[in-house]
């Protein structure tokens, strides 16, 4: 059985890094998690690119929905509601993990989901950068494979508009 790994937002905001992430949960190396909100914070986040972003954005939400039906968690405010982290912002990640049974949360956020915490809760953290670095140690040729696929996919953007926006 797969890991199940909720993805915060910060870790599906930048393209390539959710390209690479999400390219190894396709492959099969982890299953991936997210809640209604992270994918909203998502969207939210690209407005600062403009309305293409946001309109990207959303575009790529209702891809991943579409390849990953089961992923997203359903809200739980009774699990919310005993939890404490030291960003009170970030309590509805830790509620989603624990709603959607995850083993694991990735974020870049370190400081605001304190090992301590989270074990309390059977779940470790984890960034993207050192996940996916163990994948490639253990299993070099998913992650080859992933990186070639991203970029098989930015020369084909790159050929078509003449630019690749999503890079």
């Amino acid at each position: 059985m797969a890991l199940r790994i909720l993805i915060d937002a910060c870790v599906l905001y930048p393209t390539v890094m959710r390209e690479m992430v999400m390219g190894a949960a396709r492959a099969g190396v982890f299953e991936p998690l997210w809640s209604a909100r992270l994918l909203e914070e998502w969207a939210r986040a690209a407005i600062k690119l403009g309305p293409e972003g946001e309109a990207q954005a959303r575009a790529e939400i209702a891809l991943l929905r579409a390849a990953w039906p089961k992923a997203e968690v359903p809200p739980s405010p009774g699990v919310a509601a005993r939890l404490y982290l030291p960003d009170e912002n970030d309590v509805h990640v830790l509620a989603a993990a624990i709603t959607g049974h995850a083993d694991i949360i990735m974020t870049l956020n370190a400081k605001d989901f304190p090992r301590g915490t989270l074990a309390e809760e059977g779940l470790a953290r984890v960034d993207p950068d050192s996940y996916l670095h163990g994948v490639w140690l253990a299993q070099p040729q998913v992650m080859e494979a992933v990186a070639a696929m991203f970029w098989k996919r930015h020369a084909a953007c790159q050929a078509i508009r003449g630019r690749c926006d999503r890079c």
